[in-house]
Formats: C-alpha cells, sequence, structure tokens
C-alpha cells in the first residue's frame, strides 16, 4: 500500500502520518511539505527511524506543477494521495489572501491533475466546517449545508472542496472530501487559541479574547480527526462529503477559563480586545454520516482532552521554546 500525503509536517499533517503508519504495517508513505512557517519538522521526531523505511520526506510547493509531477513520476499506481497541505489561519489570510489561494486553490488544483494523470486510487481533500459560514443559536451543520464562507482563509478552501469534487465527477476517479471541526492537541502552532492562551498564561502575559469571548465552538482531539480521516479513507464512498467532529461545544471563553484554572493562573489575565472581522458566531457539526458509514467514534472526551492538552505543552518546552524565539507575536490577537 502506497500513500501520499501533503502538508505531513504540520499539526493535524503530522498526527496523521504518525496514525497512517501505526495502522498499517506494510504501509509505504511519502510526506511533502514546504515547510512554511506553521511546517515543523520537529512534528515528525523519530518518525523516520521508527518506520523501518516505509516513510519519506519531500520538500516542495504542491502549487509548483513542475515538482509535484516529479514526485507523482517517481512512483506510478498511488493507492492514496491526502491532501493536508494548507495556509490554515484567518486572521493571516484577513491579512492578505494571496498566499491562501496560492496553496488551497491552485495547490489543490495541481495535485488533482498529478492524481488524475497517475492513477491514484483514492484522493482525500482535507477541509473544514468553516466553509459553512456561522451557525444561529441552534442547529448543526451537515453535509447538505450551504457554502457561506466569512474568510479568505475558508473561501479558499471552499473553492477547494468544490474543484476536487468537479475532478472526481467529471474524470472518473475516487475523490472524498472531509470537513471537520475545531482541532487541538500536541504540537499545535501556537498562534491558535488554546496553545497561544497556554503559553501566554505559563509565561504570565494577556490572554488576548476577542470580542464577548462568547463565540462557539466544537472542539475535537486532533489524533480523534486523523482516526476518522483514515475511516474515511479506507470506508467512505466516492464523490461524498463527511463531516468530522466529536460534539465538543464550548464557548471560547469558557476553554480560556478552563486553562487557566488546570495552571493555577489567574483570569485576571484574561484580556477583551477588539473583535475580529468577520467573526463567525457559532460552529457545530452533525457527525452521524461519517459515524454510520464508517463506524468511526471518538475516544478523546474534549474536557479531559483540553486539559491533558494544557499538561504537554507544560512537559514539552523544548518543542515550542524555539517557535517562540523565531515569532515574538504570538502574544498578540492570533485565534481561530
Amino acid at each position: 500500500m502506497r500513500m501520499l500525503v501533503t502538508g505531513g509536517a504540520g499539526f493535524i499533517g503530522s498526527c496523521f502520518v504518525r496514525a497512517a503508519l501505526d495502522s498499517d504495517p506494510d504501509l509505504e508513505l511519502v510526506n511533502v511539505d514546504l515547510l512554511t512557517y506553521a511546517g515543523n519538522p520537529a512534528n515528525l521526531e523519530g518518525v523516520e527511524e521508527s518506520s523501518g523505511g516505509r516513510y519519506r520526506f519531500v520538500k516542495a510547493d504542491i502549487a509548483d506543477r513542475a515538482a509535484m509531477e516529479a514526485v507523482f513520476a517517481e512512483r506510478k499506481g498511488w493507492d492514496f494521495v491526502v491532501n493536508l497541505a494548507a495556509e490554515s489561519h484567518v486572521d493571516r489570510s484577513i491579512e492578505s489572501g494571496e498566499s491562501f489561494v496560492r496553496t488551497n486553490v491552485v495547490g489543490t488544483s495541481v495535485l488533482l491533475d498529478c492524481a488524475r494523470r497517475s492513477g491514484v486510487g483514492r484522493f482525500l481533500q482535507v477541509s473544514t466546517d468553516e466553509v459553512y459560514g456561522s451557525l444561529g443559536a441552534e442547529g448543526l451543520f451537515t453535509e447538505n449545508s450551504a457554502l457561506k464562507p466569512s474568510s479568505p482563509y475558508s473561501a479558499s478552501k471552499a473553492g477547494a472542496d468544490l474543484l476536487a469534487l468537479a475532478a472526481g465527477h467529471t474524470h472518473g476517479f475516487e475523490v472524498l472530501v472531509s470537513r471537520c471541526s475545531n482541532n487541538y492537541g500536541p504540537r499545535q502552532y501556537p498562534e491558535k487559541l488554546i496553545p497561544l492562551m497556554i503559553l501566554n498564561a505559563m509565561q504570565g502575559k494577556r490572554l488576548p479574547v476577542y470580542g464577548d469571548g462568547l463565540n462557539v465552538r466544537d472542539w475535537i482531539h486532533v489524533e480523534d480527526h486523523c482516526s476518522a480521516l483514515l475511516a474515511v479513507l479506507q470506508k467512505g464512498r466516492p464523490g461524498e462529503v463527511y463531516n468530522i467532529g466529536s460534539g465538543g461545544e464550548m464557548r471560547n471563553i469558557d476553554v480560556v477559563r478552563m486553562i487557566l484554572q488546570e495552571l493555577g493562573a489567574p483570569e485576571s489575565l484574561i484580556e477583551y480586545v477588539r473583535d475580529r472581522p468577520g467573526h463567525d458566531r457559532r460552529y457545530a457539526i452533525d457527525a452521524s454520516k461519517v459515524r454510520s458509514e464508517t463506524g468511526w467514534v471518538p475516544v478523546h472526551g474534549h474536557l479531559e482532552g483540553i486539559r491533558a492538552t494544557v499538561r504537554w505543552y507544560v512537559g514539552n518546552r523544548h518543542w515550542w521554546e524555539p517557535l517562540l524565539k523565531r515569532n515574538e507575536a504570538f502574544s498578540s490577537q492570533k485565534q481561530p
């Protein structure tokens, strides 16, 4: 079995690489990542050594057609391609959407062309629930919810999803799309809400909370997300979209307070700041389709999972301290 993963040095990607290699002792996996600011080789520490020669890393840009054609030409008959490469931070997309269009839209288009021409068995486009926009106080996103992206980031992901589904329909190869809720867990880049709040609280810095802090997110542990991706890849139906969520709805301010409580830090560190433009109020996922069709179930309760994540950051300063030294802007308003 041969698998090509893009973006495998990122937070979700590195977790998926580990999960995929652990799931099949015969799997050969190639990881393509450009190693931009959020692609961290430290996320893959020990993977090559433990893989027994089944893992290889290629530094390349998925939007570089020549580079991708060279990667696909190395081996014919890839069984799976999993596209996890993406510019993913909403705040950065508001500042400038150009890199998001290049990686998320152009890059996906290049991968689809290469996959189709090389006879790939299955192509999984990994996306986000943010393509649906904002929910009201009640209800859940389903796979039939309208696409109403609210940021350049989510718009670029919606475009990539549609390209993937259209390529599968037009050319008759197996394409699937997954859309997941907010991830958390070890090795998440420190500009995201949970690691940002953990690291700021550990250093006695202010914890910037957008608006009134009552925005709601459906949280899922990254390991549960990756096990769902494997289930969709193996058991999902071609041409279908699968929403992935764990039912872990929490208000942002409650997540922040939980982190402070776990660290024994005072709530006086919280500082409410001007809300982000176009900030979606609530996300929540109906994951009944992926559960019923693949048998997947999450195993991490979100309350204990978040507390365990806090403990991981406390115990792994060697992972995050180099990142802070490279970028002192993490204490600013960077949230999901």
